[in-house]
C-alpha cells in the first residue's frame, strides 16, 4: 500500500515530534533546562517539512513569506529580537535578521492585500479552498505563537522551555491537514478544532490528572502512609531520605515549628512554597532537620511540563483534538 504525499509529511512530522520532544523532555527532567541550541537544531526539520507541505499545495511567494513571519516572531524567544540600534551598530547577524524581518513583513502585507476578499470564517468551516485558504491557515500560526509568547510573559507558562516547545510544535504541525489520525475522524469532521500545539497542551494537562493516583499507589506500596496526616500528603507528595533532598529536584514540605512550651515539633506543610527557596535557605532547613534527628521527610516533586507533553503526543496522534471529541458528547456540534 503506497503512501500519499500528505501521509508521508504527516508521519515525518510525527517522527520529528517524538524525537525532538522526547530529547527535550529528557533534558528538562534531568537538568531542568533545555538549551536554545536544541531548538535551533530541531527547527530545521520542522521548517523543511513545512516548506515541503507548502510546495505540495502550490503556495505562492506571499504564503512562504507569511510562514517566514511566523518563524521570525518565534525566533525572538531563542535568539532575541534585534532593534534598529543593533542594525546601525554594524552587527552582521543583527543586520541579516532585520532584513529577514522586513522581507517577511512585506510578504505578510502583500498576502493580506491579495487575499483580503477571502472570509476567514469560510476557511475555518471548510467552505473555502485554494491559495486564499492556504494563506489564512498559514497566517493563523502567527497569533498562535503570539498567544504562547504572551502566556509565557505573564507566567501562565512558567518555563521558557515549555513556551519554546509549544512554538516549535506550532511550526512543525501548523494544522491538522497532514496528520494521519488513526482512531477517529472527529478532528477532521469538527466544525472547529484547536491547533495541534494547543491540543498537545490539553492532552498534557489531562495527563496531570493521573498524578494523584500514581503517587497514592506508590506511597501505599512503599508503606509510606502511617497515619491520617500521611494520607493527606500521599496524593501529591512522597517520602524521601533527608540526605537525598539536596540532590533532587523537589520542594521540601517537612519543617520544624516551635510549640507553646518552646520545644520544636516536626510539621509537614500541605502545599509546596509559592516561591522556591534558595540553595542557602534549603541548606539551613536541612541542617535544622538533621540536628533534630529527622531521617525522612515529605517532598513535592518539581515536575516539568515537557515530561507530560511528550507522552501526550500519543493520544494527540491517535485521537486528534480533545475538544473535537468532547464537544459532541456535550451536544455541541
Amino acid at each position: 500500500m503506497s503512501l500519499t504525499e500528505n501521509q508521508i509529511l504527516g508521519w515525518s512530522r510525527i517522527c520529528v515530534l517524538l524525537l525532538g520532544m522526547g530529547w527535550a523532555a529528557w533534558m528538562d527532567h534531568k537538568e531542568r533546562r533545555v538549551k536554545n541550541e536544541h531548538w535551533l537544531v530541531w527547527v530545521k526539520p520542522a521548517l523543511f517539512l513545512w516548506a515541503l507541505d507548502l510546495m505540495n499545495q502550490g503556495a505562492d511567494w506571499t504564503i512562504y513569506l507569511t510562514a517566514s513571519a511566523a518563524v521570525a516572531y518565534a525566533s525572538g524567544a531563542v535568539i532575541g529580537r534585534p532593534t534598529f540600534s543593533d542594525f546601525r551598530a554594524g552587527s552582521r547577524m543583527d543586520q541579516v535578521v532585520v532584513v529577514w524581518y522586513l522581507a517577511s513583513l512585506c510578504g505578510l502585507i502583500f498576502g493580506a492585500i491579495q487575499y483580503q476578499a477571502i472570509n476567514p470564517i469560510d476557511v475555518l468551516i471548510g467552505n473555502e479552498t485554494g491559495l486564499g485558504a492556504l494563506w489564512w491557515s498559514t497566517f493563523a500560526v502567527i497569533p498562535l505563537i503570539l498567544l504562547i509568547d504572551l502566556a509565557w510573559r505573564v507566567r501562565m507558562l512558567h518555563g521558557g522551555a515549555d513556551a519554546k516547545a509549544l512554538m516549535w510544535v506550532a511550526l512543525l504541525i501548523p494544522n491538522w491537514s497532514t496528520m494521519p489520525l488513526s482512531l477517529t475522524s472527529a478532528t477532521n469532521d469538527a466544525l472547529f478544532a484547536l491547533p495541534p500545539a494547543f491540543s498537545l497542551l490539553m492532552w498534557g494537562g489531562i495527563s496531570f490528572l493521573f498524578i494523584p493516583f500514581i503517587l497514592l499507589f506508590t506511597n501505599l506500596s512503599r508503606g509510606h502512609i502511617r497515619s491520617l496526616s500521611d494520607l493527606m500528603l500521599a496524593w501529591h507528595a512522597s517520602r524521601m531520605p533527608l540526605l537525598e533532598v539536596a540532590e533532587r529536584h523537589v520542594w521540601l514540605l517537612t519543617t520544624l515549628v516551635e510549640k507553646p512550651d518552646g520545644s520544636m515539633e516536626v510539621y509537614h506543610r500541605k502545599r509546596a512554597p509559592r516561591k522556591t527557596p534558595s540553595d542557602e535557605q534549603l541548606a539551613v532547613a536541612l541542617a535544622e532537620l538533621k540536628a533534630a534527628q529527622v531521617e525522612e521527610v515529605w517532598v513535592s516533586q518539581k515536575l516539568p511540563l515537557l515530561v507530560f507533553l511528550f507522552p501526550a503526543i500519543i493520544p494527540m496522534v491517535l485521537l486528534g483534538d480533545p475538544m473535537a471529541l468532547l464537544m459532541p458528547i456535550l451536544g455541541i456540534e
